[in-house]
């Protein structure tokens, strides 16, 4: 039976970084994540991604912008030809892609620790803020569909994680980041086989398995 195609944008940084990516080579490999990955993008030439990338013979693409060209991202679809991509750290706004087979995954709760400029480390100060001042107890692992605005498709799936009185963003962040391996590719996988899925259009087309915990209660 053929393999859906996977594509993965996945910025990384300069020296590091990727483990997403990463996690998600290693999944298809072990078979937890039935696909193959045609590519893996990111927006700096060399670092964590190409040197995962290199060690795991994915094909490797650098994309250097200009990131709000929907030109540039339709040529990388189109040169690729994936059944589906994957957002795994990519810090940049995807434009052109589309939305019914395009999927992220973010390191906080959503919507409100989402949008432009909250990503990464910016997320997990946003919550630990949030947590000094009494108004959450959880940090969260969302995955959710994309569209053109930040953070604003449909979300399919969220973990919460615990907030200890003496976590930082720091220790948040490695908190936050072994949840993200633990189920990105589980979900992954339950998307390309179309067990999760919408129609790129209207929020209430969002079908997920019965039963399935994807919207666990958040504080």
């Amino acid at each position: 039976m053929k393999k859906p195609r996977l594509l993965v944008f996945a910025s990384g940084g300069v020296t590091n970084g990727g483990s997403g990516f990463g996690k998600l080579v290693e999944a298809t490999q072990t078979g937890a994540l039935q696909a193959d990955i045609v590519a893996v993008v990111s927006n700096h030439p060399f670092g964590g991604v190409y040197e995962k990338a290199k060690h795991s013979k994915t094909h490797f693409i650098h994309f250097p912008g200009p990131f709000d060209d929907t030109s540039f991202y339709e040529g990388i679809v189109e040169s690729t030809r994936p059944d589906f991509i994957a957002l795994s750290g990519w810090l940049k706004l995807a434009k052109g892609l589309n939305p019914w087979n395009t999927f992220n995954i973010h390191p906080g709760p959503l919507p409100r620790f989402g949008g432009p400029g909250l990503y990464g480390h910016h997320v997990h100060e946003a919550v630990i803020a949030a947590y000094k001042n009494g108004e959450v107890t959880h940090s969260e692992v969302s995955m959710h569909f994309v569209t053109d605005e930040y953070d604003k498709g449909p979300v399919f799936f969220r973990m919460p994680v615990p907030i200890e009185p003496n976590d930082t963003a720091e220790t948040l962040a490695k908190k936050v980041n072994a949840v993200e391996h633990q189920f990105q590719a589980l979900v992954t996988d339950m998307v390309v086989h179309g067990y999760i899925s919408w129609n790129g259009i209207h929020p209430d087309s969002l079908t997920v398995p019965d039963g399935y915990e994807y919207h666990l209660p958040l504080q």
